[in-house]
Formats: structure tokens, sequence, C-alpha cells
């Protein structure tokens, strides 16, 4: 049996290994691979990581808080994700590690359309806002960077320019922002990678983003990464202002796809994998 996971902390929530055990049934391979949640706190990461290969796992997915460590215990890591900064796919062979990042061209498969030319806020300065970042300037946009400390958003920004310096060349541009700077300007996209909305359906993302309901209007598109057995709130208020609204769930499809396409060589079943991350 080829063992896959996916490692976080907290990872009860995941819908990642119904979304990928109903992907490998699909493809047929159901009987050679399996697809489980481990829990690991971040004091045990690379103890744990590393003993994952002598137990049958051939791969494995991570989560929050482990993007960043991952890319660091990894022996050998893509240009993407050394430019990210974080990893949250991972392929064991031969004895080694080696790192990807999915969530880059996840949260781009998940779009109705280009960044190009866009003014984006991204929230949040982990290893997803990292994904992120790296993924809109890439295509063109210009984004801004908000995060609850501010020395981190400063720090994101400064990191990603010095290893993307190609951003100045497609028009794009880095900046952090203040809550009040984030409040009084327009976005045409706006992403969420904080854990606000975690909470529950109605926690208010308003009170802890700099985010201001009346601005998302019908040109606006909010990417809120969080997912649950409903939409959160700030997924349903852009919605009734007339935002565009990518859930987290589809996002999760799309980077749980690629991770697919790694391991095992095949087309994923995103039909599938839509169908069984929405029924948890």
């Amino acid at each position: 049996m080829k063992r896959l996971a996916v490692l976080g902390h907290p990872v009860s929530h995941s819908r990642s290994p119904a979304m990928q055990s109903a992907a490998l049934k699909a493809l047929g391979l159901a009987g050679e691979w399996s697809y489980e949640a481990i829990e690991v706190a971040p004091g045990e990461f690379e103890r744990h990581l590393r003993a994952l290969p002598g137990e049958g796992f051939v791969g494995a997915n991570v989560t929050i808080p482990h993007k960043e460590a991952a890319l660091a215990v990894a022996d050998d890591a893509t240009a993407p994700a050394q430019e990210i900064g974080a990893a949250n796919t991972l392929s064991f062979a031969g004895g080694e590690i080696r790192a990807d990042n999915t969530d880059a061209p996840g949260l781009l498969a998940a779009l109705d359309s280009s960044p190009d030319g866009k003014r984006a806020l991204v929230l949040g300065a982990g290893g997803s806002a990292r994904a992120a970042v790296w993924a809109l300037a890439g295509k063109g946009a210009t984004v801004e960077v908000w995060n609850r400390t501010a020395s981190r958003a400063d720090e994101l920004v400064r990191a990603l320019a010095a290893v993307k310096g190609a951003f100045a060349d497609n028009g794009s541009h880095l900046a952090p922002v203040s809550g009040a700077q984030a409040r009084a300007a327009a976005y045409e996209l706006i992403v969420n990678c904080t854990a606000v909305g975690m909470g529950g359906a109605d926690e208010d993302p308003f009170a802890a983003l700099p985010v201001d309901p009346k601005r998302l209007g019908r040109k606006v598109t909010v990417v809120d990464l969080v997912y649950g057995g409903e939409p959160t709130r700030l997924a349903r208020e852009a919605k009734e202002h007339g935002a565009k609204v990518v859930d987290g769930l589809e996002v999760l499809v799309r980077q749980g796809a690629e991770s697919l396409r790694i391991w095992t060589g095949q087309e994923p079943p995103l039909k599938v994998m839509r169908e069984a991350a929405a029924a948890g």
C-alpha cells in the first residue's frame, strides 16, 4: 500500500482525506493507495516527517502551521517552493524528501480570470499567504499585504521582492499596508489567508480584518481559504454585496488535484473531488 497523508495542527477539520480517497477510488487506485490525516505538533514535525517513508508513505500534504518548516526539512525543492518559502506537498523517494508548492497554482486555477493588472489584497503572512502573493504578483497583479502583526507583512514583502525581481518587469507591485490603508482602498481581488472564519459561520470577519463590506461590489472577487460545513460570514456577506466568491473548498480541490497529479502522474477527477470535499 502506497500511503499518503495530510499533516497539520489542528488537522481534524481537513476535508483532504475524504477528497483524496474519493479521487484515488475514481482512478482505480484505492486498492494500492491510501490517504489519511495525521495530527503533528510543531515540536514533533521534523521527527515525525522523517519517519514517514519507513512507514510506507510516499507523499504528504502539509497544512497549518507546518508549511515553512516543511520546506526547511526537505532535501530538495522545486523553484516555486523555494521562491515562495513554503511547501504544502512532499514526495518521498530514494531516501529523500522533495518539496513542492501547489497552493499557488491551485489558487490561480480557482479564479475565473487572470489577475493581471488587478489590485489585490492578501490578508495574512503565513505559508498560504506567501503562495498567494507569489502567484498573483507573478501574473502581473499589484499586491498589497496586511497582517495583524505588521512586521510579518513587511518581512513577507521584502522576502518575495528579493527572490522574484522579475515582478517589476510584468507591471506588478508588492507592498505592505496598514489596516487603515486597506479599509480605505478599492480592490478587485481579496484573498483571506488568515484563520478568521474558522471560529464558525457567525464569526465576524469585519471586526478582525481590514475589509469594508460596503466596498465588496460586483467588480470584486473574494477568495476565502477558510472552509467548513457552511459558507463563512465573509463569503456570505461578500456575495450579498454582489461580489464573486471563491470558497476555500474550491481552492482545496485545485491544490489537492495538483498534489495528486505529482504523486500519481494521473489526471485528477475534479468533479469527484468537489463532491467529496463538500460532503466532508
